[in-house]
């Protein structure tokens, strides 16, 4: 019989060890060992016996096979966490498009078993035949044993009984249950009891009437999953169309066909609302993962999820990996959201990483919004996938009214606030009315961009589309190619010197409209109020039932919730994330803008929205106000095509710590010039990276830039093998594909 070898990865977190062993299979493996599995491996010189993930099998051994060890155990289905096959080969895919080590992509993947205990719960079941139940009570009575008399009483009635309802109940003990069990009259089994995170709600038979629009989404889809084509879908619907109930129709068919699905939603605080949404539709066959729950918890719905108890699994970005065996579809809502795009190493992209996922599993792949990103609706538009389109409100319910108010006028007519005459007017309107009013601050990325507050003016780059970042150095600077200039703290464009980095924060904008409105009732929902496990379904939930009058918020506020009574969306500095120094500036503020006014109107009230910003005639701003998708895209693609930006060239960016700055100086050139060799020339930098310097380490950044996105990784690849070659140092090496 031919020797068969498997390459094992160790579960051992060190850049050293990010190369896999080659170990022998032991015959009384072979049958069952596979991609994935998870072994027990004799390890470095005293043997000692360590885990591992098995990712490659081979009959051709790599080594002199005297050297090579044999695997010495092959985990059983309990022990063995990993997932199916195609987590790991994901793992592998992870790493060769994002960097970092094969242990980190596998640590993001593979579901991790918590040191928590397994929850059971005893059922105590009466054993005793029916002829001796009466002589069994009438001796414990005669003996006065009242304990036991209670227990076999309820037991005759039903002959098995939580225990926990006869402690609570019967003032049953412990002691007795075991004395009836020695005397073999009752046995008590011991059953695994689920952690499970209460939101459920009432099962419903109620179904969704849905439009036409609606329908003809659902029946293309179910007939395309029925066919075995598996194009990912763009559903781009206008806000408040109804995206939730085709995403549950679809399900209902995939579960319908034996498969299951995974639901991904931007935002924590989308969960409550979706979770209820989805389990009054398919009851307790649904649960959510979230970095909220506890480890008890949180391993608990991965088990369950795993052993097939659940069908849907809802969650943000994390839930992607959840470990379903039969996967037959995985939703992306709010596709376009940058909370899809992992922070730490291995830096992924959802989306991609999504569809790497449905391939590997034979799953479909869905996205929707109501501004999806450029990247999204490009692939759409060259038929990479299927584009379905929902143009209208469910209800007929109109789109709000937009007012654009420009605060440049608003200085020169004497008024600081940060409340401009048009938004206070209307939110003492609200407040008569006992209407309620959503304020919207888009604070993302607010760091670094210079503006005037007097003429609008922001400094840009001379050579891009991007605004300058002040650096400590009181230098302005631009991270694409990098062109500097000295700030002098007055306008270019028109002198004043109301010019500078404009800063905002929730608490301060709450206690103003407090102190603006007194009689209000206001709550705020930010990163500092929602510390807590249930912070954001208590806000939410006394907002939505009127205990509250005016939300306070960042951009969690504004991903599709939806109040029946919120009629006016005040957004107080649309500037805030339209002059950030990044590409994507005007995307994500476009996109901002119109989920933020997206909130308001959406059921029979008439909506209201008034965006505050000195840059009026922006053409993302100006889309946004007419909630008119096309027409931001049209101009969007068309800088995107004239500076090579995503999607439709690539960048890549490189980003070097080091506790010494000359160290991290010295890793950067270095770096440089293996990524010039490699990419022919189109490398920008090495540079001081936006935020220089974080617990007191220094951060250089260079970019790549390249049409050909296989040509980055090569460049990828190149770095990191000097770097693992040259240990020198202390620096740390990241990579970021298109950031």
């Amino acid at each position: 019989m031919q020797n068969l070898y498997a390459d094992v990865i160790v579960e051992i977190s060190h850049e050293k060890l990010d190369r896999s062993f080659q170990y022998a299979v032991p015959e009384q493996f072979r049958e069952r060992i596979n991609i994935g599995s998870r072994v027990l491996i004799p390890f470095g010189k005293g043997g000692k016996l360590i885990k591992g993930y098995v990712i490659s099998l081979t009959d051709i051994p790599a080594i002199d096979v005297k050297r090579i060890k044999d695997i010495a155990d092959l985990l059983s289905k309990e022990d063995n966490a990993s997932p199916e096959e195609q987590l790991v080969s994901l793992a592998v895919w992870m790493k060769r498009h994002y960097g970092g080590t094969l242990i980190q992509s596998l640590k993001v993947v593979l579901p991790v078993r918590a040191e928590v205990k397994e929850k059971t719960r005893r059922i105590v079941k009466l054993i005793l035949p029916a002829a001796e139940l009466a002589e069994k009570l009438a001796e414990f009575s005669r003996k006065k044993q009242k304990a036991r008399v209670r227990l076999l009483s309820a037991l005759a009635e039903c002959r098995e009984i939580d225990y926990s309802l006869l402690r609570d109940r019967l003032n049953i003990s412990l002691s007795v249950v075991r004395q009836l069990a020695d005397m073999s009259v009752i046995d008590v089994e011991e059953v695994q009891e689920y952690r499970r995170p209460a939101i459920y709600d009432e099962l419903s038979d109620k179904r969704f009437s849905l439009s036409s629009e609606q329908q003809d989404i659902v029946d293309d889809f179910a007939a395309d999953y029925d066919m075995g084509i598996r194009t990912p879908s763009l559903i781009h619907g206008v806000t408040g169309s109804g995206k939730t109930e085709v995403y549950m129709e679809i399900i209902a068919h995939v579960i319908e066909r034996g498969g299951q699905a995974i639901m991904l939603i931007p935002e924590i605080a989308l969960t409550f609302q979706t979770v209820m949404r989805f389990s009054r539709r398919f009851g307790d066959r649904v649960t959510y993962l979230h970095s909220k729950l506890s480890p008890g918890e949180r391993y608990d719905q991965i088990l369950r999820a795993a052993r097939g108890d659940v069908d849907i699994v809802i969650g943000p970005r994390s839930a992607l990996f959840t470990p379903f065996q039969r996967l037959g579809v995985i939703i992306i809502d709010e596709e376009h959201e940058t909370s899809y795009k992992a922070e730490n190493v291995p830096k992924y992209h959802t989306v991609e990483t999504a569809a790497e996922r449905a391939r590997l599993a034979g799953a479909a792949l869905v996205l929707g919004s109501a501004t999806p990103s450029v990247d999204s609706y490009m692939h759409a538009k060259r038929g990479e996938y299927k584009l379905y389109e929902l143009k209208e409100r469910i209800n007929k319910s109109t789109l709000p009214e937009v007012h654009i108010v420009d605060l440049r006028d608003e200085l020169r007519a004497g008024n600081r606030s940060v409340f401009s005459g048009k938004l206070k007017e209307l939110i003492e309107d609200r407040l008569n009315k006992k209407e309620q009013v959503m304020l919207f601050l888009n604070r993302r990325g607010m760091a670094g961009f210079v503006s005037c507050r007097k003429c609008g003016h922001v400094i840009k780059c001379p050579h891009c589309d991007v605004s300058l970042s002040l650096h400590r150095n009181k230098r302005l600077v631009c991270h694409y190619c990098g062109y500097e200039e000295a700030f002098d703290q007055t306008c270019p464009e028109c002198g004043s010197k109301y010019i500078g980095t404009m800063k905002a924060g929730t608490e301060q904008i709450e206690e103003l409209t407090l102190k603006t409105f007194p009689g209000a009732r206001v709550v705020r929902m930010d990163a500092d109020t929602t510390k807590k496990k249930d912070d954001y379904q208590k806000i939410l939930s006394s907002f939505a039932e009127g205990e509250a009058d005016i939300l306070v918020g960042t951009q969690m506020i504004v991903k599709g919730h939806d109040f029946s009574n919120v009629t006016l969306v005040g957004i107080l500095a649309a500037d805030l994330s339209l002059y950030v120094n990044d590409y994507r500036a005007a995307e994500r503020t476009f996109a901002l803008l119109t989920q933020a006014a997206g909130r308001a109107g959406r059921a029979e009230k008439k909506g209201e929205v008034v965006i505050q910003t000195y840059s009026p005639d922006n053409y993302a701003v100006k889309a946004a106000a007419k909630q008119d998708y096309i027409d931001f895209y049209e101009e969007e693609i068309g800088y995107r095509r004239l500076c090579n930006y995503p999607p439709v060239g690539h960048i890549l960016k490189i980003l070097i710590e080091d506790p010494i700055e000359e160290e991290a100086c010295r890793m950067a050139e270095k770096l440089y010039e293996i990524s010039e060799e490699t990419a022919a020339g189109n490398v920008i930098g090495p540079a001081e990276d936006s935020i220089s310097k974080i617990r007191d380490i220094y951060r250089y950044a260079l970019y790549v830039k390249n049409e050909d996105y296989e040509k980055l990784v090569l460049v990828k690849d190149a770095c990191e093998e000097w770097r693992l070659s040259h240990n020198i140092g202390k620096s740390t090496v990241q990579f970021d594909f298109d950031a």
